[in-house]
C-alpha cells in the first residue's frame, strides 16, 4: 500500500499543510458512506478536485496564478462539504462521518483563505 512520505519528496505540495488537510477531507468523505449515487459522485469529485487543485496550486509560479487555483480549490472543497451534508439531511450518509467532513472543511478554508491572501 501507498504510504505518503512527505518528509522524502521534492514535489511542492506535499509541502502543503493543505494538501494532508484535503487528503483527510476526501478519505472523510469517503467514510461518509454516501448511498446516493449522485450525491457520492458529485462529493467525491470535489474533494479530489480540492486534492488536485491544491496540488496544481503549488506547482505555479506566480502569486496571482497560485491564488486563482487556491481560490478554486476553497470552492471546490466548499461543495464537498455541502454534498455530504445534503446526503446526510436525505438520510443517505453516516452521522458519525458528517461532523468530521465538516471540521476539515472549515479548517481548509480557512488555510486556503490565508494562502489566497
Amino acid at each position: 500500500m501507498y504510504q505518503l512520505n512527505s518528509h522524502s519528496s521534492s514535489l511542492p505540495h506535499h509541502r502543503l499543510v493543505a494538501y494532508q488537510r484535503a487528503l483527510s477531507l476526501l478519505a472523510a468523505v469517503r467514510a461518509a458512506d454516501i448511498r446516493d449515487s449522485k450525491l457520492r459522485d458529485e462529493a467525491l469529485r470535489a474533494a479530489k478536485g480540492t486534492c488536485l487543485n491544491i496540488a496544481e496550486a503549488a506547482g505555479r509560479a506566480s502569486r496571482s496564478d497560485k491564488a486563482r487555483v487556491f481560490a478554486i480549490a476553497r470552492g471546490e472543497c466548499v461543495e464537498a462539504v455541502a454534498a455530504t451534508e445534503i446526503a446526510f439531511e436525505s438520510g443517505d450518509a453516516k452521522a458519525t462521518a458528517v461532523g468530521a467532513v465538516v471540521q476539515l472543511g472549515d479548517e481548509l478554508c480557512r488555510i486556503l483563505g490565508a494562502l489566497i491572501r
